[in-house]
This record gives C-alpha cells, structure tokens and sequence, in this order.
C-alpha cells in the first residue's frame, strides 16, 4: 500500500467519525407511548411471547436478519495475527458490506481468545442474539476445528467466510475458465500453494466440483504435502502426494495454479511451463504471487485472476458471502452446507456469461465486458447478483434438507431481494449525507 492510499484509508475510517458502522432504530420512540410499547411495561408482551414459544423470536426481534461476524484477529487478510483490537476495522467492513450488499444487519465482534474451546464456548453462549454466525480471519489449524464444532452444536447458520467465500468464487471462475477452455475438471491437474484455511478449503471444494484429489498438488512454507512428511495436520495430510517434488516441477503441463501464499511466488518462466490456456488465480493479498502483466507477458492465452479490482477476474468474497447468507437467513437454514455452496458457484458461473448492463459497464469506468478471458467472474458491483445468487441458494438450502421454510415464489422473491437492497441504499446514502453536511 502507497503512502497516499495509506493516508486515504486513515481518513475514511476517521471521518466523518471513526469507524464504520453504528445502530439506528427502527421503530419510534419520541412519545409516552412510543416507550410503553417499546420497553416498559409494553417489551413485556414479546417476551412472553417468546418465553412460550422460542420460534417467536423471529417475529418480534431482529435476531433472523443478525448476523455476528466474529474474529479473534489471528489471521487478518495479509496481516497475520495481529490481534482482536487490530481486527475490527476489516469486522466493522464485514458488517458494511452485508448491509449495503444484502440489507443484513451485523454486530461485530472481537473476541481476546486463542484456545479453541474457549472460543467454541463464547460462541455458543450468544446463539440466542444471532440468526447466522460469520468466523472470520481465525487461523488454521484451529479455525477447521472450531468450525466444525460450532455447526455440531449450534442450529443456526455457522460460516467460516475465510475459507468457504474464497471457494464459492474461485469455484464459479474455474468453471467458467474450464468451460471457455473446453477441459473436462476431473481432467485438469491443480497446483495449490498456500495451505492454510483458504488453500484447503478451496481444494476441497475444486474436488466437490469434479476436480480429482490425486490431481491436486498442495504447497506450504516447507514445500509440497507428500506422504514422507511427519509435520502433516490432518487437514494437510489429505491432500498428501506419494512422492516429493518441486513447484517447478508440479506447474509443468499444470492447467490451475491457486496462489495464497505470498508475493513474487510464481515466476514467469514457470507460468511458461503450464498447460495450453493456463488458469492462474494469485490471490496473495494485498500483493499477488504473480503481477497479471508477467502472467500475459509470458503467455498471452492465460486466465488470470486475482484479489485486485484493478485487474480483470476480482476473486472477491463479498460476491458471494452476502447473498449466501441472506438465503440461509430468508429460509432459516439451520446451516450453510455444500449444496448451497455449489449452487452459489454455479449461479455466478451462470451470471457471468449473460448479457452485462450498461450500469455495470459505467461503474467498470466504461470498460467493456464480455464472458471471455478476461471475465469470467461477475464483478462484485454488478446489482443483478442477489437476484441470481440467493433463489439458487433457498432452493438448494430445501432441497438438500437444512431449510426450514418452504421455497417461496421465486419470481416474487427476486423482487422483494431487490425492493430491500434499493431501500437500504437509499437509506444509508441519506445518513451518510447527513453526516457530510
């Protein structure tokens, strides 16, 4: 990050006053009655109500469109562990983006714990506040395994943003890559470096997509995960080649390189190596394995993507996460599983080679886009996203069982998505005025 950019970003969070989030009410409360409806002796009534039937919460609280967005600040985008007070600036962005993307209310929450079952336990206190739990930037290993824990013992929605987001839309560009390369994925050999929550996730959900396990080679700090190896988490070891190599030697005829390691990784003469129509995702944040112009210096014919909005192919969770989360909320999911996640894949997949409106052309800066090489993605501004990704999801969500709802009609569905995304919008356009003013 540049001094400019640096200094520009302080000033954002600060001004016009720090942070970026804060709660506003919902319902009046300016006059004798408002309070005795609001909170004494009227809040009696909800509670009551609750008391004796708990599903009730859902109808006299805001606890079905809360989410929790809960960090420790142990891996922190490309930070590493720089601690829960350090964290809340990317909860507190979180919490932005589920709002303006989903109309998704969300208290963040920074918790001053490392031990996981400290951190099983804190969280499972506060299922009564939550409809949906989003983990994030928690490290690995521990992250799997409170995951896991949390989704056994809770009943609502648990989602390691982390792992799964990163999956959902790098999943969408490899299918649309290998469809516009005309690859079959159980043919395609993919090389991961990065084996932390992201890699493993990822390569766990390339393989629910068709990709095969022996057909992914997985690259940490001290070199490819092989079966001679006895420092392997059993996260790691899953993924575990017979035999040692290099990652030269692993990119030779390779059709996917995922990157989420660190900068300057993958070199050009190894992006060379690579297969016809090589499909690189470097996604090092804030700075790529690679830079997309050595990519397409070396082979022009490439698929690149990365973190970057400045580079074609953003691989950006917030074109995912928001929306997954609002179907598993609108169905009340008890919790978020594979189905719904290929189903979000597949949906971005789908938006991507339609037709792109002139609105998103505009706020591309007039650059055109065409399914092609140089998108494969949607990108994450493109309005027409919750009204394709969340019926897919609700209808995943009941047909693979966790919905608790009934699949309303989509049609009707689609419009109300977007009636409450205009409104939120509107609404936060005009609070953010009022502090310009």
């Amino acid at each position: 990050m540049n001094d400019s950019l640096e200094q520009q970003a302080l000033h954002y969070h600060r001004h016009p006053r720090p942070g970026k989030l804060e709660v506003l009410p919902c319902k009046s409360c300016f006059t004798t009655d408002d309070l005795t409806l609001a909170y004494s002796p009227g809040v009696a009534a909800p509670c009551r109500a609750i008391a004796s039937d708990p599903s009730a919460t859902s109808l006299y609280t805001g606890r079905s469109n809360l989410v929790g967005v809960i960090s420790n600040g142990t891996a922190v985008l490309g930070l590493g562990n720089i601690g829960a007070r350090a964290a809340k600036p990317v909860m507190e962005g979180k919490g932005l983006l589920f709002k303006i993307y989903a109309d998704i209310d969300v208290f963040d929450i920074e918790l001053d714990v490392t031990k996981p079952e400290a951190i099983i336990e804190v969280i499972k206190a506060m299922e009564p506040t939550f409809g949906a739990i989003n983990l994030e930037d928690i490290k690995a290993p521990e992250c799997f395994y409170v995951e896991q824990r949390l989704r056994e013992e809770m009943n609502i929605p648990v989602f390691h943003d982390d792992q799964h987001g990163t999956a959902v839309i790098s999943g969408a560009a490899l299918l649309n890559a290998a469809h516009l390369t005309g690859r079959l994925l159980q043919d395609m050999k993919c090389v991961v470096c990065g084996a932390g929550a992201a890699g493993i996730a990822c390569a766990k959900f390339y393989m629910a997509l068709g990709i095969r396990r022996e057909n992914i080679y997985m690259f940490d700090s001290k070199g490819l995960i092989h079966t001679g190896r006895l420092d392997l988490h059993p996260t790691k070891a899953m993924f575990a080649q017979s035999d040692d190599c290099t990652l030269e030697v692993a990119l030779q005829g390779a059709d996917i390189f995922l990157g989420l390691s660190r900068k300057g990784l993958l070199k050009p003469e190894m992006v060379a190596s690579m297969a016809p129509h090589p499909i690189i995702f470097a996604c090092a944040n804030p700075d790529p394995e690679i830079t997309c112009q050595e990519a397409k210096a070396v082979r022009p014919d490439c698929i690149m993507g990365s973190g970057r909005s400045d580079w074609p192919n953003q691989v950006n969770n917030v074109s995912c996460f928001p929306y997954i989360f609002r179907a598993a909320l609108d169905m009340q999911a008890t919790s978020i599983n594979e189905a719904m996640k290929i189903a979000a894949s597949r949906a971005l997949a789908d938006l991507a080679r339609c037709l792109v409106p002139p609105e998103v052309v505009e706020a591309n800066g007039g650059v055109p886009l065409e399914f092609g090489q140089d998108y494969v993605i949607p990108k994450p501004f493109d309005p027409r996203m919750i009204t394709y990704l969340c019926p897919a999801i609700a209808q995943a969500a009941v047909i693979s069982g966790v919905a608790q709802r009934k699949l309303p009609n989509l049609e009707q569905y689609k419009l109300e998505l977007q009636e409450r995304v205009t409104r939120v919008r509107e609404r936060t356009r005009s609070l953010v005025q009022s502090f310009r003013a």
